[in-house]
């Protein structure tokens, strides 16, 4: 069976990683881990606010201390935040022993999925499209990086789990 401790899902947002990764938790029998709602339960307020309040640089401590605890805990599917990728400690930690898995999307299609979304800080600019390219663009090289990769911009939910799933129990 299964090699891996965990299957951790990195990627941009809006490319399904919490949906996938309920879906895959649920098909495989594992614990579901969505990483901004253990950073808003540590932080006791929402993403927004720790953004506004506390600074990005906070939000980024917060989330790797929850990275850490996280990769030691296994029999779970993890759904990361967007940004994680910034911190290479972050994809070794996670890579130990968990299968990473990097989702994408064209960036219409992000913008399609998160536009109306207000739980995204990085999103605040009036031309969205341009913010997504720029971010996009400042993180491709760390998400490419990750060795397995699948583009959701063209996929079902099922038919992205069932590739995720096959991964896991090579």
């Amino acid at each position: 069976m299964a090699n891996y401790s965990n299957i951790v899902l990195f990627g941009f947002m809006g490319t399904g990683k919490t949906r996938i990764g309920k879906e895959a938790a649920a098909r495989l029998g594992l614990v579901f881990v969505d990483m901004d709602d253990v950073i808003v339960e540590r932080a006791g307020k929402p993403i927004p606010e720790i953004f506004a309040d506390d600074g990005e640089a906070h939000f980024r401590s917060i989330e790797r201390q929850a990275v850490i605890d996280l990769s030691a805990q296994p029999g779970r599917v993890i759904a990361t935040g967007g940004g994680v990728v910034l911190n290479s400690d972050n994809i070794r930690d996670f890579s130990q022993d968990g299968l990473v898995v990097c989702l994408s999307a064209t960036p219409e299609v992000i913008l399609a999925r998160v536009e109306h979304d207000t739980n995204r800080p990085l999103l605040n600019a009036d031309d969205k499209m341009e913010k997504i390219c720029s971010l996009l663009d400042s993180r491709q090289v760390l998400y490419d990086a990750i060795p397995n990769q699948i583009d959701t911009s063209e996929l079902t939910a099922t038919e992205v789990v069932d590739r995720i799933v096959s991964l896991y129990q090579q």
